[in-house]
């Protein structure tokens, strides 16, 4: 049996799920027309779906016509859920693009027609509502032609010579072939279907059941099931919960079979999940099978790490989404619900649509959300109501600007504490519109090898980029990598990602930067006696417009303006118009701001202060991690300036492969600075003391000229890298990390309570998706378990960047990397064995103490 999936796409209110309907009817895949107005269609089950009589979520149906089985996927029709419309183009072999008879090709219309194009799908379109307008096929048809395609062809009569005439007419092969024969085969113009060289078009009423039957049998007559390959592999577009809350990952399969209890590994479960259930869904029911071969659409249970877009077995990933967000809105809890618990709840949202963006404003303190629009705005509000009992509020809508760039220049970063080196060198260059971030090389594998510029690539890629005007994400550049340094031993992979950070910003700092703001192309229709009021506005809205066209007593307008300016335009044309305008917006992408001077000084962002995107460098003198500003970095790096300083390369000669000017060290000389910094590196089993360790080293340390202590001695605690270099923990963590956490905040409990410094343990949780960070208070001590996104070495180095201003401050880690650059900051980097000695100096001291007390309690 021949299978094949097929979505239906539409502008909002063609009549796309009463399509649907028709079509389920006349399979008998239900034995009762549904209707919208009336709140009973079958695939819209949604209780707000039907309260509104939209689509909000895709729905599936199984459909069965003699030899061929079309898995039927009903689609949303509003823009504000047309990212949920994109998802679901990765898993279709046609679609049938519905039009109105009577409105004809609408905004939306057009931007569904350009995402088919993107995914090269081939279409079928359905003319509905032709009863309720006077316009005939053909004048109908002309204007499909014009708008969209010069090879629609009316399938109406699929055996005419008027037909075949057309269908001649697109393409060359089947001029070719009507020529010779006077007709063309069925399967010549299935594979020009196919290749999206045909688009069927069929005109009717799915309410009155018009045009219905050609429609199916032109589906099942011109369609051809895809080639499979054998090896399994899957695309995953949907993620949802059934009624009892399980999760659902709806996928297609795209090779060979899925089999009940089969192993799936996704990218958040390498290791693998197992398939509980397969389910085949037809509205909200479903049947179970134990096998899906491939084409089929299903949904499974027990896989819980797979995301929207991955690709299982030999299936790729799919590409970033053409649609995305252009509104922030905060979220304002009820009083009494946690801002954090909340946000927990959210991202379960996210999970199921990637383009609902959930985030945390550290800043403010805030939940904030990325959508489309306020009817998105809406559907969330139900949502959350519906799915956690809780009624949230929303502030205003923020739209979410980008940064770009005017000028080409070079950015540098150099990170080099000690036994560490990394440095690049990136041309940052203005990208076409809506290119994005574009990423490449130009760097010679005989300055750098090609594992690290890969390795450069991938760390310039897998971060989002904050712009230094507003920190909106930038965009619309061409990243390239010009050249760089690593060192024989002391390169690690971390070097590079530090350096290639540094050089992006620094790039940004000292580049003209541009901020960008989205943009409306619109088509607004008015009253002729409107038109001045209307061109009024859109001047007014810093707009631009075509002239008008004049269709009888209607003006109509076709330009740009910027979202922010035109978002509520909407209701006002309607008013001003007593109800007979329309205005009808498609986003077209990111044009420079009209008011950046007001957006930057509103946003008042800071770069100096953002230390998490720095655009200094690090470099190392004596031993010793130092911090250079972005400003002076060409004074100290070690590689020239590949550009000249109007942006031109120069010449391939001029890339020096070695070092600028200063000669490196050798490990021998390099271990030598070590312990002139740090004292000299004793084995693991040699004790220290303590006290004399701490006084020593705390008067060698403190600077002259440096403000004075306010007498506080702070010590940060890397609480992992502790615990794997204590025996007597690391044996622990192999049996239950939990016991090795608690034992070594029971051991530093003691120590801060006979030494009686202010002591900060910090645990990683940067790997725990939604971690907002936590804090508490145990015996004492300070516990802080990192925020998602955040290592224990970056909130150290934080930490220790302030607190060592007016404290006396000490880190304990073993790791060398980060741990170095804050000793430039005026702290104290204490190997992790050295504190073990210390820690067990004090237990020593404190089983003095009490024993010493206890004979004294005993005399008395």
């Amino acid at each position: 049996m021949k299978r094949i999936s097929v979505g239906i796409l539409a502008h909002v209110d063609s009549g796309k799920t009463t399509l649907s309907e028709a079509l389920l009817y006349s399979s008998g895949s239900i034995n009762k027309l549904g209707r919208v107005d009336h709140g009973t269609s079958f695939l819209d089950n949604y209780e707000l779906e039907r309260k509104r009589g939209i689509t909000i979520f895709s729905k599936q149906a199984v459909l069965k016509y003699d030899d061929t089985e079309i898995t039927l996927v009903d689609t949303p029709g509003h823009i504000d859920f047309s990212a949920e419309t994109e998802r679901t183009l990765q898993v279709l072999d046609y679609a049938v693009l519905v039009i109105s008879g009577t409105e004809g090709v609408q905004s939306h219309t057009s931007t569904l027609w350009k995402l088919l194009k993107k995914y090269n799908i081939p279409c079928f379109l359905f003319v509905n509502k032709m009863d309720l307008t006077d316009k005939d096929n053909n004048t109908v048809l002309g204007s499909l032609k014009f708008n969209l395609s010069d090879n629609i062809v009316d399938f109406t009569n699929d055996n005419s010579y008027i037909f075949f005439e057309n269908i001649a007419l697109c393409s060359d092969d089947l001029f070719e072939e009507y020529n010779e024969n006077f007709t063309v085969g069925s399967n010549t113009i299935t594979e020009e279907i196919s290749k999206r060289g045909v688009f069927p078009c069929v005109f009717g009423s799915a309410l009155k059941f018009e045009g219905i039957d050609t429609l199916v049998n032109i589906l099942c007559k011109y369609t051809k099931m895809p080639d499979y390959p054998s090896e399994f592999g899957a695309k995953v577009y949907k993620i949802s919960q059934d009624e009892q809350n399980a999760p659902l990952t709806f996928m297609k399969i795209t090779g060979g079979s899925l089999q009940v209890r089969q192993i799936l590994k996704t990218k958040n479960s390498p290791e693998g999940e197992k398939v509980n259930q397969i389910r085949i869904y037809s509205g909200n029911k479903y049947t179970r099978t134990e096998s899906a071969d491939a084409g089929t659409i299903c949904a499974v249970t027990g896989i819980t790490g797979a995301r929207s877009g991955e690709g299982l077995g030999i299936e790729n990933d799919s590409s970033l989404p053409v649609l995305s967000p252009v509104l922030t809105y905060r979220i304002i809890p009820p009083q009494g619900v946690d801002s954090h618990k909340l946000l927990d709840k959210l991202r379960i949202l996210e999970h199921q649509d990637p383009m609902l963006n959930v985030l945390w404003n550290d800043t403010l303190g805030e939940i904030q959300i990325q959508l489309m629009g306020e009817i998105q705005l809406e559907v969330l509000k139900a949502l959350i109501k519906d799915k956690f009992g809780i009624s949230v509020a929303f502030g205003q809508g923020n739209i979410i600007y980008k940064e770009t760039i005017a000028s080409t220049v070079e950015g540098v970063g150099h990170f080099e504490p000690l036994r560490h080196y990394a440095e690049v060198h990136l041309r940052l260059k203005p990208g076409k519109k809506d290119s994005g971030i574009i990423i490449n090389s130009i760097c010679s594998e005989d300055v750098l090898n090609r594992n690290w510029q890969r390795l450069i690539l991938t760390n310039i890629s897998e971060r989002t980029h904050k712009g230094v005007l507003t920190g909106s994400p930038v965009t619309d550049i061409e990243i390239t990598l010009l050249t760089g340094k690593a060192h024989l031993k002391h390169t690690e992979g971390g070097d590079f990602r530090q350096a290639v950070y540094r050089a992006v910003r620094h790039g940004l700092r000292k580049a003209e930067s541009v901020l960008l703001e989205p943009v409306y192309e619109f088509t607004l229709e008015v009253p002729s006696e409107n038109t001045g009021r209307a061109m009024s506005d859109i001047q007014k809205m810093y707009g631009s417009f075509e002239p008008p066209v004049i269709k009888g007593d209607i003006s109509v307008l076709t330009g740009k303006a910027p979202v922010y300016c035109m978002r509520n335009y909407h209701s006002e044309v309607l008013k001003y118009t007593k109800g007979k305008g329309r205005l009808m917006c498609i986003l077209n992408g990111y044009e420079p701001c009209h008011n950046s001077d007001e957006v930057i000084e509103n946003i008042g962002y800071d770069p100096d202060s953002d230390i998490e995107n720095t655009a200094d460098s690090v470099f190392c003198s004596h031993g010793a991690g130092f911090t250079v500003n972005w400003q002076e970095t060409e004074k100290y790096m070690h590689l020239d300036y590949v550009l000249k300083e109007n942006g031109d390369e120069v010449a391939e000669d001029n890339i020096e492969s070695e070092y600028k000017s200063r000669p490196q060290a050798s490990d021998k000389e390099l271990m030598q600075i070590f312990e002139r910094t740090y004292g000299a590196v004793k084995p693991k089993n040699t004790a220290v003391s303590a006290k004399k360790y701490q006084s020593e080293n705390f008067e060698k340390y403190k600077r002259p000229g440096k403000s004075g202590f306010d007498g506080n001695d702070y010590l940060l605690v890397d609480g992992y890298n502790v615990i794997f270099s204590w025996e007597e923990l690391k044996s622990l963590a192999r049996a239950d990390i939990s016991s090795a956490r608690d034992r070594l905040i029971d051991i530093l409990c003691n120590y801060q309570g006979y030494k009686g410094c202010r002591l900060i343990l910090v645990f990683d949780a940067y790997k725990v998706k939604g971690g907002k960070g936590e804090t508490e208070r145990i015996g004492g001590i300070t516990i802080v378990y990192t925020k998602e996104a955040e290592t224990a070495d970056t909130y150290i180095e934080k930490a220790a960047y302030k607190l060592a201003k007016n404290n006396r401050v000490r880190v304990v880690t073993s790791d060398g990397m980060e741990q170095l650059i804050i000793l430039g900051s005026g702290a104290l980097r204490v190997p992790s064995q050295t504190f073990l000695s210390e820690v067990r100096t004090a237990e020593a001291s404190i089983m003095t103490i009490l024993s010493e007390n206890k004979e004294k309690r005993n005399l008395k």
